[in-house]
């Protein structure tokens, strides 16, 4: 934990943006493992993920992790569950399963409105469409959000979090991150 935020521990290699991870998926695990109180473990393959990364994972931690994928159908969902996850990341929709397991990631503002309360939300800088910045900052996604919220990507440093935040997630500069919390 840093202070009260949870730190979301990210295993990624690569994205559709164009960042490849100089290390191994293994090695990434492993650091994300000693340092977060998390881990959050790509299903999707454009993020070099898989089922079996999570299932492999679940194998080798007890920590909390997090399916971190589109998850764009409720079977999607299930079977991170029934893999393991203990929370599952769900872009641009809120299932009607396993509600305690959920975190919501809105594409918008206008999407971010409509999440009911209840449910977990990460609002993420980047633009999954494009890869820029999204329209809107996560003091913004405060404002408009009174529930729990994760603060994700482009988080460099400890100075990166922002006031509120009940977790950040941190992946692409996961060593630097690290390194800063010394």
């Amino acid at each position: 934990m840093i202070g009260k935020t949870i730190f979301i521990a990210e295993v990624k290699t690569q994205s559709p943006f164009g960042y490849r991870a100089q290390k191994s998926w293994e090695e990434l695990f492993d650091i994300a493992n000693t340092h977060g109180d998390w881990l959050s473990i790509h299903t999707d393959p454009r993020w070099g993920g898989s089922f079996e990364l999570l299932a492999k994972a679940r194998k080798l931690t007890q920590k909390p992790i997090l399916a971190k994928g589109i998850h764009a159908t409720d079977d999607d969902v299930r079977r991170a569950a029934l893999l393991g996850a203990d929370f599952v990341l769900v872009v641009g929709r809120t299932p009607s399963i396993y509600s305690e397991k959920i975190i919501v990631e809105p594409l918008d503002r206008d999407a971010l409105k409509k999440i009911p309360q209840e449910y977990r939300v990460l609002w993420n800088s980047r633009d999954l469409v494009t890869g820029e910045l999204k329209k809107g900052s996560f003091a913004d996604a405060k404002k408009l959000f009174n529930g729990w919220l994760v603060q994700a990507s482009n988080i460099r440093g400890l100075t990166d979090i922002q006031k509120g935040a009940d977790a950040v997630l941190v992946g692409t500069h996961l060593e630097e991150f690290i390194k800063s919390l010394k």
